[in-house]
């Protein structure tokens, strides 16, 4: 049975083909007609033809209704010391989400965009509580400096948890999604899929994540090579990382990147945590590729790592760490600032203006 269901998944993932590149062709010819130099406005430009691709249209781009995703869970490794805060704090910060007190809630009210709270496996029994995604799958991911992080049963229905709401989503109507994150400690695991998967060290892959010093940085670094040591992850096989030495929201994440490549709808991803479950999905299949836009680059060190491995650029550089979906929401009005120019700038034919002769 579960050899069923996770072949099923596999042949959900090998299913999605990249962009069809005469989308992107067309939307270039069209921003080259708009007055201006040919590639002015830079970035703006990509993100506009990249959209024109995922959405299969040229004329007239729109981005309907806007979800941010904020994947809650709790980690079983941080009862090792790897973050400046206590595990309770998740389950405290997701009541601060449903109150619309954080930093998400604001920073989505400024962009239009619509916040949705999933318990994947926050530690806390939430009682159906009004407002609350319940999919749970468990109360926290195992101590991957003990044990590996999750059975294949559980990672699996993590991955599902994901690609189900997108397709829920998508039904109602919602033509962006993007991602967040709440998990105290799950920056270790994010450093341990990186490390892995871009085959980059566990030093350069691993940062500060609530704030820690130089004493507790150096014991996180220890306790990733100890957890990557002790679970042998495949290299080569991204499930089986993620299942290891993963998480929960982790997993989510790169099942809502996956669902989104299904429904043809692009997945905004927001920092370190975030990017650690689209490299998931990348590496799952590269052509997700196509349907991820890259809010930001976090102030966490493993996050150049991710970026330069999948070969993006992001939307921001601010310095950011909070994650939650943070940065996904400050790029949002970027991304429909690139949509205001495609629909509305004027063609050098309609304005009457001469084009370049050269």
């Amino acid at each position: 049975m579960m050899n069923n269901k996770k072949n099923k998944f596999y042949e959900i993932v090998n299913s999605i083909k990249p962009v069809d590149g005469i989308y992107k062709k067309r939307a270039k010819e069209h921003l080259d007609s708009l007055t201006k130099p040919e590639g002015s406005l830079g970035f703006l430009e990509e993100i506009a033809t990249s959209l024109a691709a995922i959405y299969k249209k040229t004329q007239h781009l729109e981005i309907g209704k806007k979800a941010v995703f904020v994947f809650a869970c709790d980690h079983g490794v941080v009862a090792e010391g790897v973050s400046r805060f206590p595990s309770e704090v998740t389950r405290q910060m997701v009541f601060n989400f449903l109150n619309g007190g954080a930093g998400i809630n604001v920073l989505a009210r400024h962009a239009g965009a619509d916040v949705f709270v999933v318990d994947i496996g926050v530690n806390y029994e939430f009682d159906n509580i009004g407002g609350l995604i319940n999919k749970k799958v468990f109360y926290a991911t195992k101590n991957i400096t003990k044990e590996q992080a999750m059975s294949k049963e559980e990672t699996l229905s993590c991955l599902y948890c994901g690609i189900d709401l997108a397709n829920q989503y998508a039904n109602k109507g919602y033509t962006l999604f993007a991602t967040g994150d709440m998990g105290i400690g799950n920056t270790t695991p994010s450093a341990a899929i990186t490390a892995l998967l871009t085959k980059t060290s566990v030093f350069d892959s691993t940062g500060r994540g609530t704030g820690i010093d130089d004493k507790a940085f150096c014991k996180k670094v220890a306790l990733i090579i100890d957890a990557i040591e002790l679970n042998k992850p495949v290299v080569d096989d991204p499930f089986d990382v993620l299942m290891k030495v993963g998480g929960g929201e982790i997993a989510a994440i790169a099942g809502l990147c996956i669902g989104g490549a299904i429904n043809g709808i692009p997945v905004l991803v927001d920092g370190f945590i975030s990017s650690a479950g689209a490299l998931v999905a990348w590496a799952l299949n590269p052509a997700i590729k196509d349907y991820l836009l890259f809010s930001h680059k976090s102030n966490e060190t493993g996050h150049k790592a991710i970026l330069e491995c999948i070969g993006v650029r992001p939307i921001l550089d601010l310095g950011l760490r909070l994650g939650e979906g943070t940065g996904a929401a400050l790029a949002m009005p970027i991304i429909d600032a690139a949509i205001k120019v495609y629909n509305d700038m004027a063609t050098f034919e309609g304005a009457g203006v001469s084009k370049s002769e050269t």
